[in-house]
């Protein structure tokens, strides 16, 4: 429908009198509450909005929003766990962060690559991991003990807290000490990401080419150094005198920007570059041009209305940027059919890895032998086809 989605008109035209489910995530927060407000008069069961001002925020429970969702705020913290450390382009928590879901590109020489992840596995048996799935040209490869991992590979492996280090390692990446962040725009998630850095002991430099927006800035960020000029410039990069401890984010409103001034950056010496980007056709492109990491809001959004919307034992979805495979954490309720089962007797659908176990307090990757048991978290990785299945397995 073409038309103003907080209008009576346009939501009656959308049957939101039948709405199980009312999501409001434009850029306006006062276009989505209203249209939650509207839509919950109208008869919308119930209503999640996108709202950023926190002083809306307060009291958008009495105006008919159910959940609020911060897309930037979350992208905000996942880059500077990224950051700290320094060589993922993923790192995922589950199970109150005892589990954690580290991604990157395979390196050349990677020990990971030597031989088939069956093989692997009895040879790195002294700590828990698995590979859920590899990302291979663009295609979904959900990993078994039988596949062989290539250099250049997108790989998702799971392990426990303790051993991300190994991950790392495993995958051939090296851990970067990052001491300085560049980031680069003025926009919202520019603005909490500088926060999150500088409370993380970094030192932070913001670059922006409008001078209001950069008056603004130093008003609102006295920490950090704001530099009022052309991200894009490679004399300004070079001014920064970057060097390996630095990494550059491109944070604007702008895929091309963010993916020239990462670029830029790469080439006068920065030691990582993560780009924020909204169209996901540029994803692939990333990659290929040495981009450390891509981060996207519109993703952080739908994995918050994911969760919501397979809501019940479900705890946590996440989402990838180049994959529609899904990482999710469900507890494991009483009677259910996965229940005193172990994994080798579990129906699991062909495309489904089971990661990780959350057991009274207690952390670990599974192998086959391993006997679910009622109050377990269970961190699974399907494909979009195979989430209903799997996820009804641990349900009562």
């Amino acid at each position: 429908l073409h038309g103003n989605g907080a209008s009576a008109h346009t939501l009656e035209e959308a049957g939101v009198h039948k709405a199980d489910l009312l999501i409001a995530v434009s850029n306006s927060d006062g276009a989505n509450v209203l249209a939650c407000y509207t839509g919950k008069e109208l008869g919308a069961k119930t209503t999640i909005a996108r709202i950023e001002d926190p002083e809306i925020r307060e009291g958008a429970d009495r105006l008919g929003v159910d959940v609020v969702i911060d897309p930037s705020a979350t992208a905000a913290e996942e880059l500077v766990g990224i950051v700290g450390l320094g060589g993922a382009s993923e790192l995922i928590h589950f199970a109150d962060g005892k589990l954690v879901m580290v991604g990157g590109l395979v390196a050349p020489n990677a020990p990971i690559t030597r031989a088939t992840l069956k093989r692997l596995r009895l040879r790195q048996a002294e700590w828990g991991w698995v590979v859920a799935a590899l990302v291979r040209d663009g295609r979904t490869i959900v990993a078994h003990g039988d596949t062989l991992v290539r250099p250049g590979d997108h790989a998702l492996l799971m392990t426990t807290d303790d051993h991300v280090n190994d991950a790392l390692r495993l995958l051939g990446l090296k851990r970067r000490n990052i001491d300085r962040a560049i980031i680069v725009g003025g926009t919202r998630l520019a603005e909490l990401t500088a926060d999150v850095m500088a409370d993380a002991g970094l030192s932070v430099v913001v670059v922006d080419g409008s001078e209001d927006r950069c008056s603004l800035l130093a008003s609102r960020h006295p920490q950090a150094l704001i530099v009022c000029a052309d991200p894009t410039d490679p004399q300004v990069m070079s001014d920064l005198e970057l060097g390996p401890s630095d990494v550059v984010m491109g944070l604007t409103g702008w895929d091309e920007v963010n993916l020239l001034s990462c670029l830029v950056a790469k080439a006068t010496g920065a030691g990582m570059a993560i780009s924020r980007f909204y169209r996901i056709d540029y994803v692939s492109l990333l990659t290929g041009l040495g981009i450390d990491a891509a981060v996207s809001s519109r993703l952080m959004a739908a994995s918050a209305i994911l969760r919501f919307v397979r809501q019940g034992q479900i705890e946590q979805v996440a989402t990838f940027s180049d994959t529609d495979a899904e990482a999710i954490e469900i507890e494991v309720a009483s009677g259910a059919e996965a229940c005193d089962k172990s994994l080798l007797d579990l129906k699991l659908p062909v495309g489904v890895v089971i990661g990780g176990i959350s057991r009274d307090g207690t952390t670990f990757v599974p192998d086959g032998s391993t006997v679910i048991r009622p109050g377990d978290h269970i961190i699974f990785f399907a494909l979009p086809r195979d989430i209903e299945e799997s996820a009804a397995l641990f349900t009562a």
